[in-house]
């Protein structure tokens, strides 16, 4: 049996691509079923998330061709399209890329935590559908060891690396916890959206949004709980924030720095946390002249990010590491599957000469003959006919000279302490 895995990512595909390729909650049960039905495919799940789709499989044979056409024709896409954009990872590589992703060492934010979650949901998915075995479900079980792991040996997700989670970030530094605040995002876009993850992820639960589309504002509310409001009544909230993180499209500032200053007043004086993530800005550069305000640019955040960058950089490296010692534990753990094999079919062969053997024994005792004579029968048989098959394989091994086996029988048979090797017969 061998593992494939098969995918698009942020790196291999654009976005409009990657969002055709996406299998939607709803459709991946069908999805699972259908790929389990393709010829020589003994076990599937789906990875499927807003920057990549990646299908693991467990495979009998070299089925790689079916397997895309199938993910073609699943999307109503161009089989060409998307082998121009897919990925293919063998056996070895399959198990190192599924360790990797869990980890966030393939992410677009590298060591984002989010993924492992998503992998922990693809594989109850999988499991849930009947879809998943045991060589899936060890990698699975292994991968999300390994993401613990390097979440514990490296520093690989205590630095921001993108500014929204920076902004958090430096939220906490300056009020510790963040539960108690309320919190103003003024924008709707992908920056205020992951700013908001983060923020509810500290235990946030007040929190506004302010946007030019107050429907919009309100959809990602909604997500969160939260309140949402036009730009134009910021002045009527802004006294009630303790944070505030702003991101527009806008080509002139947002909030001003008198609009500042009458919440400043109304909060008598209790300081505020406000980051501009926006280029142009969204708040007048003057507002950081003011007291009780502590206003960070984007640029103040960036040259943060690129020393975390750096430190991350070097966590992925011993991430890496650990990743190598645990692709050869998973491939040692594979490869004693074929011992347990031949173990039980040795133990079943074993157990039906002794049935045999002891059956014998018994009637021989029924019959009324001396317990010593059948016990030694016993134990001679017994020993006869264990040996017989190994003792001839080891005589023509030793008229071949096939050391090699003689040793292996040395090792399996003699105890440690005898290290004579096995002689031929005369």
């Amino acid at each position: 049996m061998s593992l494939i895995t098969l995918g698009i990512n942020h790196k291999t595909a654009p976005l409009d691509l990657r969002e055709r390729l996406a299998f939607t909650p709803q459709t991946l049960p069908e999805a699972l079923l259908s790929l389990k039905k393709l010829a020589h495919i003994e076990e599937a799940s789906i990875l499927s998330t807003c920057n990549r789709t990646e299908l693991y499989c467990v495979t009998s044979e070299d089925n790689d061709q079916a397997i895309i056409k199938w993910f073609s024709q699943f999307h109503g896409l161009d089989e060409n399209l998307v082998k121009r954009h897919i990925y293919l990872h063998a056996h070895e590589e399959t198990i190192r890329h599924a360790m990797e992703v869990a980890s966030g060492l393939d992410s677009m934010v590298l060591g984002e935590p989010q993924i492992a979650g998503q992998m922990k949901d693809a594989y109850a998915t999988a499991s849930e559908n009947g879809t998943i075995g045991q060589l899936l479900g060890k990698l699975y079980q292994r991968a999300f060891a390994v993401s613990k792991q390097v979440r514990t040996d490296t520093d690989i997700g205590s630095s921001p690396v993108s500014v929204a989670f920076a902004a958090v970030s430096l939220a906490k530094q300056i009020f510790g916890e963040l539960k108690q605040t309320t919190v103003l995002l003024v924008g709707a876009g992908e920056t205020i959206e992951l700013a908001t993850r983060h923020l509810h992820s500290q235990g946030v639960d007040k929190i506004i949004i302010a946007n030019r589309s107050v429907e919009r504002a309100q959809k990602l509310a909604d997500e969160f709980h939260g309140e949402a409001i036009s730009l134009q009544r910021i002045s009527d909230y802004l006294h009630r924030s303790d944070i505030v993180i702003a991101s527009t499209a806008s080509p002139l500032p947002i909030i001003g720095k008198g609009t500042v200053e009458r919440a400043l007043k109304q909060r008598k004086h209790k300081p505020i946390f406000m980051v501009d993530l926006a280029v142009p800005r969204d708040i007048e550069p003057e507002v950081n002249d003011l007291d009780d305000v502590y206003l960070y640019s984007v640029d103040d955040l960036q040259s943060v990010i690129e020393e975390n960058m750096e430190n991350r950089l070097q966590a992925a490296e011993q991430a890496r590491e650990i990743i190598d010692v645990q692709v050869g534990h998973f491939l040692d753990w594979q490869r004693s599957l074929g011992a347990v094999d031949v173990i039980a079919q040795i133990r079943e062969n074993t157990q039906d000469m002794s049935k045999e053997v002891l059956n014998k024994a018994k009637k021989q005792l029924a019959a009324g003959q001396d317990a010593e004579d059948v016990l030694n029968f016993l134990a001679n048989t017994l020993t006869n006919k264990f040996l017989h098959h190994p003792s001839t394989k080891l005589r023509q091994a030793s008229q071949e000279n096939r050391d090699d086996i003689l040793n292996v029988a040395q090792d399996l048979f003699l105890k440690s302490d005898n290290t004579d090797k096995p002689k031929k017969p005369d």
